[in-house]
């Protein structure tokens, strides 16, 4: 049996599958797709985490004075926020409103030394052996051994034994694959009417898969038809079960407005089946949100300061300073050219004498907009989270802000845009910022989009467009049309090709050739982007042709030289581009945008690629000088408006589109949206807190 787990939460992005951009309902994105691996360590921490934010909601009502912070026992509440980053069990926490924090001058930013990156966690080696003797005798790779014996911990084998469809749990092991590991450990008797089967593994690997296609929870009937294909008998029932058994959660949420059922009719239903790791991180993000909105700002004492600093701003930039004055929550919307808006922002924050830092979702977005706030601490999400950059905690565990600008926050899952909310303490102001024309988070959760739909705070769009002609192009896919646009300067380039090999072709003469002699853009300065990993003309054949042209080598270290481009996944949808600067006995050395990492031996081969070519996911939050867009003829089904958007928008000067799909860009970019998720945020939202005006 195969069951070559994905190396990064990319590899489901192959030509013809529901990845990046084709819509696909709920039932065909859980009968497809593959697993994603995680530490479990992680995993148990922010379920820890979410015990802690359970304890808190009910501490908290009604409206929540400016400048209070949260409070509590400090080692504990550090406990807490250190349980993120080492699974550590945190102590209880014990949260309490307390008085408004007095102002202080913003800090100058802090920037810790990078760590290495950290390892797995590494099972006992008589967990391993005991896993591996069960595994040989159902037919499993042996292969799976240390990976399972990380799943399951010490009493591994024990489990498979018991019930062989735990197998599931496995990164990238199928139903098809369970099921013959099943008949093998237990004989004829393990059909698929075993209740084992349905109630626990085939329905929670279900729900698994649909996370990884962005949902946090689905409708009971995508649910049900979802087992039927997968041949669980009474498929109901073994949702049922499977809630009982406290696998999964069930939800009833009610449909439309309150007014629009008649006085002796009940509102309708949706009944919605969830796992609890989602289900809670959106409801605790619900929470964290109506703190927000429900907070009373404007008592820091400098409400004519912000007023005059906002009458002395233009346009956008203005409204934004003047609603970010008077609301804890506040939505901005707009391409690149509109980042000049959130930068005025923090500056006037910086110049109140507030402390004021911004997040991006990675290294290159932190650069590029530290460029426009000079003496403003700007980090990424991640780091921001771990506390490797950042203000840090203050003595009650929150961060040490009044003011946080994200960036990039399309890209924002359920479960990392709990944390931020969560990691604020209360009479902070929170400002989400980003293009709503992107491709959504790799996580589950269309957290940006679901707030812009609610429309509970203040929303804020640009109206800067981004200059010449790849600003204009972009501007029309974004409202769907795909202009014919004049380039003088050769800034879009559109290259025909008839079928992969010529692509593949095309793209290393640009690369290597064409856009260093007619642009005048170095090749190491041009980033491809393909619709996949896999096939003809997806990222590994593509970068394979270009190592070879611009960087040939033996790749002795996992495959990769000295000099080789990469694209390093410290975690699920997360990827740093980055140059191989040499390997040792430590690992790989990495330099990603000015910091050097160290990727140890055993995780390269899981977390690191070749990083020519990249998918549209992996380029979010970058930008370069050039940009290959490659279409082969294969990628069709994988092509959409928020596809084409982002793969476009990716160039600062120069665009070349290897034009393999005919008519079906232009219908992609007309017809094709953003493929839809199931999500509760707006339904969480709606009692805690009201519509905004305006």
């Amino acid at each position: 049996m195969s069951t070559e787990p994905p190396e990064t939460a990319e590899d489901a992005e192959e030509p013809g599958t529901p990845a990046e951009g084709a819509q696909v309902s709920e039932a065909e994105a859980v009968s497809e797709g593959t697993q994603v691996s995680e530490a479990e360590a992680e995993l148990a921490a922010q379920r820890l985490e979410r015990e802690r934010i359970e304890r808190r909601k009910a501490e908290r009502q009604g409206p929540i004075e400016a400048g209070g912070k949260l409070s509590g026992t400090a080692a504990d509440l550090l406990a807490a926020v250190r349980a993120v980053e080492s699974g550590e069990k945190p102590a209880a926490t014990v949260f309490e409103e307390t008085g408004t924090a007095p102002r202080r001058p913003a800090p100058e930013p802090v920037r810790r030394a990078p760590e290495a990156a950290p390892g797995p966690v590494v099972p006992a080696a008589g967990a391993v052996e005991d896993v591996r003797g069960v595994l040989v005798q159902g037919g499993a790779p042996e292969g799976l051994a240390v990976q399972a014996a990380g799943v399951f911990g010490d009493g591994g084998a024990d489990v498979l034994r018991a019930d062989p469809w735990q197998l599931l749990r496995v990164p990238g092991v199928r139903p098809e694959q369970a099921d013959g590991f099943a008949r093998a450990l237990l004989g004829a008797g393990a059909g698929p009417d075993d209740e084992r089967r349905g109630r626990r593994a085939v329905t929670v690997w279900l729900l698994e898969q649909a996370a990884l296609a962005g949902h946090t929870v689905l409708e009971m009937a995508a649910l049900v038809t979802a087992l039927g294909r997968q041949g669980v008998p009474e498929p109901e029932e073994a949702v049922r079960d499977a809630a009982s058994e406290g696998e999964v959660l069930v939800f009833q949420d009610a449909v439309g407005e309150a007014g629009d059922a008649g006085e002796d009719e009940e509102r309708p239903v949706r009944v919605l089946v969830g796992l609890e790791r989602y289900a809670m991180a959106e409801e605790s993000l619900a929470d964290g949100l109506a703190r927000l909105v429900n907070s009373v700002p404007g008592r820091d004492g400098a409400g004519e300061e912000w007023e005059r600093a906002a009458a002395s701003a233009e346009g956008p930039a203005g409204e934004l300073i003047r609603a970010v004055a008077g609301h804890g929550l506040v939505l901005h919307t707009g391409g690149e050219a509109s980042l000049a808006d959130p930068a005025a922002l923090v500056s006037t924050a910086r110049d109140l004498g507030l402390r004021v830092w911004a997040a991006a979702h990675g290294p290159v977005g932190r650069a590029r907009f530290a460029g426009l706030v000079e003496g403003t601490g700007v980090a990424t999400v991640a780091g921001l989270l771990s506390g490797a950059e950042g203000p840090g905690r203050n003595a009650d565990g929150a961060l040490d802000v009044d003011l946080l600008v994200v960036l990039d926050a399309p890209q924002l899952d359920v479960e990392t845009a709990a944390l931020v909310t969560e990691s604020l303490p209360d009479g902070a102001r929170l400002v989400l910022a980003g293009d709503p024309g992107v491709l959504w988070s790799v996580g589950p959760g269309r957290v940006f989009a679901d707030l812009l739909a609610a429309r509970v705070c203040p929303q804020i769009a640009s109206r800067r467009p981004d200059p010449g002609p790849l600003g204009e192009l972009v501007s029309g896919i974004g409202v769907g049309e795909l202009n014919q646009v004049a380039a003088p300067g050769k800034e879009i380039v559109i290259v025909p090709v008839r079928d992969a090999g010529e692509a593949v072709h095309r793209t290393v003469q640009l690369v290597a050739d064409s856009v260093p002699r007619a642009i005048g853009v170095p090749a190491e300065e041009t980033r491809v982007i393909t619709p996949g990993h896999g096939g003809a003309v997806g990222t590994r054949a593509l970068n394979a042709a270009l190592k070879e042209r611009l960087n040939p080598g033996p790749g002795r270290f996992g495959g990769f030289d000295p000099g080789d481009r990469v694209a390093y996944s410290p975690a699920p949808g997360r990827t740093l581009p980055g140059r191989v600067v040499r390997a040792d006995g430590e690992g790989l050395h990495l330099e990603c945008e000015g910091e050097e990492i160290v990727v140890p031996r055993e995780r390269v081969e899981s977390s690191v690629r070749h990083g020519w070519a990249l998918t549209a996911h992996q380029a979010v939050g970058c930008r370069w000088p050039a940009v290959v867009a490659v279409l082969p003829g294969d990628a069709v089904q994988a092509l959409s408006r928020p596809w084409v958007y982002t793969a476009f928008s990716r160039a600062d000067r120069h665009l070349s589109v290897v034009h393999g799909v005919e008519q079906a860009l232009p219908r992609a970019v007309a017809e094709v949206t953003a493929k839809p998720r199931t999500t509760r945020l707006p339904e969480l939202l709606a009692p805690q807190v009201p519509v905004a005006k305006g």
